[in-house]
């Protein structure tokens, strides 16, 4: 197993020649301490398939349950803009539109009453150029901030809203309405506290509709200044995508968007979603995911 550590920036590390459904616990210690210190690691050409990518990913806790109904596997989101019948998505057509999001920096689940902890993200068909991800280290922008900003934003409470966030886009129209039932709008603070190592960082993205006590306007407006200071170099890293490549991510102190390709292109991604500590009726428990896989 071969780390690398980008230069000069704040977030982001690569690891190549592991195989991940042999590693020891000894390897799987330091990569999550490199997942703790970095934030977003890399596995290049990890070549793994879905029963792998699930048991890994559930090396790092608990798995959350994905949105939509309408997969073979609760623990798998569809990240891809082929539609069920094979076919590529029109950038205006319904899938086209709910893909169009992920376009924007925001965190994943951040609209559930507990966000994500992580996120495992497992590349199959990647465009000939194009659809790259990119992060954004939350805890360097917090540090970034003036004292008296800092001191601005501390108890400030946002509402996060999945049917807000879409509904700007039109990508509203994939979920069932009993599904957008299960996402009602939640609070969480701009100013959030790492469970695991302590450090402060910025919780926002585009999923926040407004903060309590001010209005929509002033909120968006807010929150654009924020997001736009806070994503700069050297807080951002980026990946230009391999068939077989996986990406983790901690949605707790990062935020990250999709980069556009040409849509004509097959784009098939698979992520798991690692469930926020705590109480979260997102999260699937053990006796749940050995009745998935039997």
């Amino acid at each position: 197993m071969d780390i690398f550590i980008p230069k000069n920036l704040s977030i982001g590390a690569v690891v190549e020649n592991i195989a991940i459904p042999s590693l020891s616990d000894t390897d799987f210690a330091r990569i999550y301490a490199l997942f703790l210190d970095r934030s977003v690691v890399i596995f290049k050409h990890a070549n793994i398939d879905q029963e792998e990518h699930i048991r890994f990913s559930r090396r790092f806790g608990r798995l959350e349950r994905t949105l939509s109904k309408r997969t073979s596997r609760p623990e798998i989101s569809l990240l891809s803009n082929v539609n069920k019948d094979g076919d590529v998505a029109k950038t205006d057509d319904t899938l086209g539109l709910f893909l169009k999001g992920n376009r924007a920096w925001h965190s994943d689940s951040s609209f559930k009453v507990v966000g994500a902890k992580a996120s495992m993200l497992r590349a199959l068909e990647v465009p000939s150029e194009g659809g790259d991800t990119e992060w954004a280290d939350m805890k360097a922008a917090w540090l970034a901030l003036d004292e008296k900003t800092q001191e601005s934003l501390e108890d400030l409470v946002a509402v996060h809203s999945y049917g807000y966030s879409q509904g700007l886009i039109g990508g509203i129209a994939l979920l069932k309405a009993s599904e957008l039932e299960d996402l009602p709008p939640v609070q969480h603070p701009i100013v959030r506290v790492h469970p695991e190592t302590g450090e402060k960082s910025l919780y926002i993205g585009r999923h926040i509709s407004h903060i309590l006590g001010m209005s929509e306007e002033k909120s968006q407006e807010l929150i654009s200044e924020l997001t736009e200071a806070a994503c700069q170099s050297p807080r951002i890293f980026r990946h230009q995508w391999n068939e077989g490549d996986i990406a983790l991510w901690d949605n707790r102190c990062v935020l990250h968007r999709g980069h556009p390709w040409p849509f004509e292109e097959r784009r098939v991604m698979r992520r798991t979603t690692i469930a926020g500590e705590g109480e979260n009726p997102w999260a699937m428990e053990d006796s749940e995911e050995a009745a998935s896989i039997s």
